[in-house]
């Protein structure tokens, strides 16, 4: 392992923090996702040799003391994973902001000889935790002076170590992208608005959605955005004093447009302009008393904190447990208290206070009415979903478009296509591209089947009303064909030039990566491919170069997901059973890695890392050792290619026949129920704002490559681009660029960043008794972050 090392990797030695007592609690309200945070810093504080400690209900059991601060072990966090809430308990307490209730729980900490602990909680809980760091010194002056502590015991302890991790379903703390919840949170509400709308599109009814936000309108904008709601009331950018008449007019044009059912989501902080509470009910009562429309409320409540954890709360709780562990052994007398936060696709340490001191500004912004600067200091991703959502709810396109300058815009022809299997997001994609060209003056046609459909002459013209109703929609309305365009340049050229498009858009996968790089590769020889051209990469596989996250990927592992869950729960009750199951994602293995590691996975074999017999005999060996200490159920993962020999049928027969006596195994091939399914809110709200990107992409090089005579002409290898994701950013790579990271043979990208998580999956899976190896090297997630919040 040694000659693999890499600048950018850091060798984890087990037990090399031997004897350290840490402890891990989780305060304020519950968020899903929370279990998987509680088990990654339980087991990775196992590996490094710690005394690991529960502290049960939050800062109440650290005052109490006694039976709420227990040691825990490996299998202490056994099948804790897919359980929503947190399984350790969290509640307020007043004692704590007290400094008698801090003296009580400093002395239960030294007790037990913990001087490092991990906050799973909000804002308001990381302060506490702060001023309890900042105390420290003089709470053990004040214990030794009354004999509650001894001399010795106050040497020991003399410094305490604390690191945060944000559990909140708000999205509510600046400094991270994300926080542990939302996104189980936003799946709550879309299954529940998917739910409505059947009902609302049956009796024409208009439909009021309550969710929370008392402070934050994230999951107000992102739920809106990924249910084509109609309207939106949030704290941040509050409607102005007269919304009334501007919602009632919206409704009442919609309805004579002839939409039959309308959506209005209220967070539960929503205020007018003036600062005024605005409620479901206010809404109602002016749907009702100004259109006589047929009128519910459906207040979510408590069912956006429940349920299991998305695949994505998962994984994020995995990587932040294990960070913050990793943070706390490397802290040192002068560290500054940090939050492990997500950077982008970055678990990053951020300082806390910091970003306690900026979410606190954003409070003040607010109060101080000053809604623009609020907006701004949620961030961009904040800002952009609510400037996206905006646009896509205008009811009609202007009769007149103008461009930034007043001046009137010719509108271009664009077209859009897929290009291989079909994914969830294609078709919010689709809806976002049409609407957003329309809105600009633009005509935009629609594909369909793929290369064989442009051939044949399937095109049609795309109007505004063609895409509602579109966003949660699985699978691909337009059609969508594996076929190349290899040996038909001539055909696929002449359709171009007949319906004169200007600009094109291809979703897909690795087929669309390809067959846009073949067309462009083309355009010596045919003047019709001298256009821009961009693709959107779209697949389960998550196999595209140039992009952290394809579209799809994310709905094709939450099914992956629910799948083992359910599978696993099918064995509840039958003594000790293995289920081995086959993932797609050709040679790809990035389904059966983070589905392992959401699922809590024993192992999960792929074609990027080799493993031979001696590989599956320790992993027999593994979860016999596992079984015979309690564990009742096994999960072993393989991706569909990891290898040739050793298939999905060897590992079971190997598992069902050394396992003979203590366990029994079971195979399951998932196959395409992984393509289907509704879209998730990532890859809804991923759809709708890069296929608005591309819009404005594709005029740029439109307006930069116009000739006099009005045709376009694209010589520069920028303007056949993929669109991807890398790191935070939305980054448009040439495709000719790609050439040099893409493994044509595997059809895979020769460098992929979740290849990293891969040390995390084994040491969060493994028993103590099954390692051999001493220590492993994990990838250092970018420079760590301990400047200014930007």
């Amino acid at each position: 392992m040694a000659e693999q090392k890499e600048e950018s990797q850091r060798f984890i030695e087990r037990g090399s923090h031997k004897g350290k007592g840490i402890a891990v609690f989780t305060s304020g309200g519950d968020s899903q996702g929370m279990n998987a945070a509680v088990r990654a810093c339980v087991r990775m504080g196992i590996y490094l040799g710690c005394k690991v400690y529960f502290i049960r209900e939050g800062y109440q059991g650290m005052v109490d003391g006694g039976d709420n601060i227990v040691e825990a072990n490996w299998a202490s966090v056994s099948s804790i994973i897919h359980r929503g809430g947190t399984v350790i308990g969290s509640a307020r307490c007043t004692d704590f902001r007290q400094r008698e209730g801090r003296l009580k729980a400093a002395q239960n900490l030294i007790k037990k000889g913990i001087t490092n602990l991990v906050i799973i909680g909000g804002d308001g809980s990381l302060t506490g935790a702060n001023l309890f760091r900042q105390e420290w010194s003089s709470l053990l002056d004040e214990l030794l002076s009354t004999s509650r502590i001894t001399a010795d015991e106050k040497k020991k302890n003399g410094v305490l170590h604390i690191v945060g991790m944000v559990g909140s379903i708000d999205n509510d703390f600046c400094g991270t992208d994300m926080t542990i919840g939302t996104d189980s949170a936003l799946h709550r509400i879309i299954e529940a608005i998917d739910a409505i709308v059947s009902t609302a599109y049956s009796h024409q009814r208009t439909f009021i959605m309550e969710v929370m936000g008392r402070h934050c309108g994230y999951l107000a904008i992102v739920a809106a955005l990924a249910s084509e709601a109609d309207y939106i009331f949030i704290p941040e950018d509050p409607v102005e004093v007269n919304w009334p008449d501007a919602l009632c007019d919206k409704l009442q044009q919609e309805r004579n447009a002839g939409q039959r059912l309308n959506i209005i989501i209220v967070a539960e902080g929503a205020i007018d302009r003036e600062g005024k509470p605005i409620t479901a009910e206010d809404v109602k009562k002016v749907v009702v008393d100004k259109l006589q429309q047929d009128t519910r409320i459906t207040v979510l409540g408590h069912v956006q904190r429940g349920g299991n954890p998305s695949a994505f709360d998962r994984v994020l709780g995995c990587r932040m447990g294990a960070e913050a562990t990793l943070a706390l052994m490397e802290a040192t007398e002068t560290s500054v208290p940090c939050v492990v936060s997500l950077d982008g696709n970055q678990a990053v340490r951020v300082p806390l206070m910091e970003c306690v001191e900026k979410t606190k500004a954003v409070a003040q912004a607010m109060a101080d009415k000053n809604w623009e600067l609020a907006v701004k200091l949620r961030g961009r991703s904040f800002e952009r979903n609510l400037e996206t959502y905006k646009m896509l709810t205008r009811l009609k396109p202007p009769k007149n478009a103008f461009d930034a300058d007043g001046k009137p815009v010719e509108g271009l022809r664009l077209a859009v296509m897929h290009i291989g299997a079909p994914a969830c997001g294609m078709n919010a994609a689709v809806r976002s591209f049409v609407r957003n060209a329309i809105y600009r003056g633009d005509t935009v046609f629609g594909v369909h089947d793929g290369i064989q459909g442009l051939i044949a002459g399937n095109i049609k013209e795309m109007g505004w009303s063609d895409v509602t109703g579109w966003v949660g929609q699985g699978g691909a309305f337009l059609g969508t064909k594996r076929t190349l365009p290899e040996g038909k340049f001539k055909e696929i050229a002449a359709r171009l030039k007949e319906f004169k498009i200007q600009g094109l858009l291809i979703i897909g996968g690795f087929e669309a990566y390809h067959a846009c790089g073949q067309i462009s590769d083309q355009r010596t020889n045919f003047p019709e491919f001298a256009i821009p051209m961009v693709v959107v990469p779209s697949t389960i596989s998550n196999n595209v170069p140039g992009t952290e996250f394809s579209l799809g990927c994310d709905t094709g592992l939450n099914e992956i997901t629910e799948i083992c869950d359910r599978i696993r729960q099918s064995a509840q009750g039958t003594k000790r059973r293995v289920f081995v199951i086959e993932t797609m994602g050709g040679y790809c293995g990035y389904l059966a890695t983070l589905a392992g590691l959401a699922g809590g996975a024993d192992a999960a074999y792929i074609f990027e890392e080799k493993f031979s017999i001696k590989d599956l005999q320790q992993d027999v060996y593994h979860m016999a050792s596992k079984m015979a200490e309690g564990v009742q159920r096994g999960l072993i993962l393989r991706n569909e290619k990891a290898s040739e020999n050793y298939n999905t049928d060897f590992i079971h027969r190997l598992y069902s026949e050394e396992g003979k006596g203590l366990f029994s195994c079971r195979q399951n091939i998932l196959g395409h129920m992984q393509q289907g399914g509704s879209p998730t809110p990532f890859d809804r709200n991923m759809g709708t704002k890069m296929a608005a990107k591309c819009v404005d992409w594709l005029v740029a090089q439109c307006k930069q490559n116009m000739q006099p005579d009005g045709t376009v002409k694209c010589t520069g290898q920028d303007s056949a681009c993929l669109l991807g994701i890398v790191r935070r950013q939305y980054r448009f790579t040439p495709l000719v660029d790609l050439i040099s990271e893409t493994n044509f043979e595997q059809r895979i990208p020769k460098k992929q960043w979740w290849l990293k998580l891969r040390p995390l999956l084994r040491i969060l899976a493994k028993h103590d008794s099954a390692y051999e190896e001493e220590g492993m090297y994990i990838t250092v997630e970018e420079e760590q972050r301990t400047d200014a919040i930007a």
